[in-house]
């Protein structure tokens, strides 16, 4: 995995972590695959989940949440992580206008990570919103997950 893509899968991680436990369930990963728009075998995922999850508790850290997800999407490239954030874009722009506030990416912002300040979420705000217009189009919102 490149850095790239490590810092993709941390996203995911953490939207699916919201306790911020370090931790995601394995009960988790048929909603985190078809969030991510990825076909998959159920009983290929089972055994991948059983494979990390060897005491069965039902959870895995980042580093094994990586190794069940990973080979689902290594199938694909570039152009399926784009669609992966299309999708995931589509899901807050609710109103399907190819657009999402600043308020809801705000909120996002949040769930990705709880540590970060008004002023930091201000930032990254101005930083993504160049325009100042208050909403985030598809380019920008990829701008700022992919870093492209």
């Amino acid at each position: 995995m490149d850095d790239e893509q490590i810092a993709t899968m941390r996203k995911v991680f953490q939207m699916f972590d919201q306790g911020k436990t370090g931790f995601v369930e394995c009960a988790k990963f048929v909603n985190i695959l078809n969030t991510l728009g990825q076909t998959f075998d159920e009983d290929e995922l089972k055994a991948r989940i059983a494979e990390n999850d060897p005491e069965k508790e039902g959870k895995v850290d980042f580093d094994k949440f990586c190794s069940i997800v990973m080979p689902f999407l290594e199938e694909d490239d570039d152009e399926a992580m784009h669609e992966e954030l299309k999708e995931a874009f589509r899901l807050y722009d609710k109103g399907g206008d190819g657009f999402i506030t600043t308020s809801v990416l705000r909120e996002i912002l949040k769930e990705l990570d709880n540590k970060l300040t008004e002023d930091d979420l201000d930032g990254i705000i101005d930083e993504i919103d160049e325009d100042g217009s208050g909403t985030v189009d598809f380019d920008e919102f990829m701008e700022m997950m992919t870093g492209e």
